[in-house]
């Protein structure tokens, strides 16, 4: 499969490196240009491209970068790209940390409706309750002890199945966490942020849920592309 991943970060690059190793042709990007992409490309044989040129060249596009940048993207970003591609959003809000405030998720919107209203097209969340660390090393067989689910949201059925296929192909249960107006339940602060549970944990986790949309629970969660585990 080809897949533009937008974002090179610790999540961005950990997915290139982990897509790659699976044998999928991946086209990275970042915000400072793909020549600063050579010492990742030549690691893992991905593509260094352009933002745009990653939103046209893959079946999956997966858009790994800070909220409070999300406005800094084009405009025309996924600017006749076909419908049928999927459109992965992995970010958390950190308002205090990092992002500022971003009106529309403080006023209700799910962190990944508010992204989804930015860049003009329907996504699917996934890949923001895990440590990068983790989604590095801790894929496991289907079955095997130990296994971690991963939860994702999308009002796309067809998409959101594609996403979940992904996930276990990097060793993951998938979990289909609903649409994307309960994706609130897998933000920071939650049950199942950052806690590595399996997938009956998740499940349970969802359900247990409460959407009190605490600001502190911003201000204190770990974010997932950190290296550091959780307690």
């Amino acid at each position: 499969m080809k897949i533009g991943i937008i974002g090179a970060g610790q999540i961005g690059g950990t997915l290139t490196r982990r897509f790659r190793a699976l044998g999928h042709e991946v086209f990275v990007a970042n915000s400072r240009g793909p020549e600063t992409l050579a010492k990742l490309a030549k690691e893992t044989g991905a593509t260094p491209v352009s933002a745009k040129e990653a939103a046209r060249s893959g079946a999956v596009v997966v858009v790994t970068i800070q909220e409070g940048r999300i406005p800094e993207l084009p405009a025309d970003l996924f600017k006749d790209v076909p419908a049928d591609v999927v459109v992965v959003d992995t970010g958390n809000y950190y308002p205090r940390q990092r992002d500022g405030r971003i009106d529309g998720i403080e006023k209700g919107l799910t962190e990944s409706r508010w992204v989804e209203r930015k860049i003009g097209r329907k996504v699917v969340k996934a890949f923001n309750n895990i440590y990068a660390k983790h989604l590095l090393e801790l894929g496991r067989p289907a079955g095997a002890p130990g296994r971690i689910a991963l939860p994702v949201s999308s009002d796309d059925a067809a998409a959101k199945a594609v996403v979940l296929k992904l996930v276990e192909t990097l060793g993951f249960d998938g979990i289909d966490a609903g649409g994307l107006d309960e994706s609130w339940r897998q933000q920071p602060g939650t049950p199942v942020y950052c806690t590595d549970l399996n997938a009956e944990g998740v499940r349970r986790a969802l359900k247990e849920a409460k959407q009190e949309r605490q600001p502190e629970w911003r201000a204190t969660a770990k974010s997932p592309g950190s290296f550091t585990a959780p307690a």
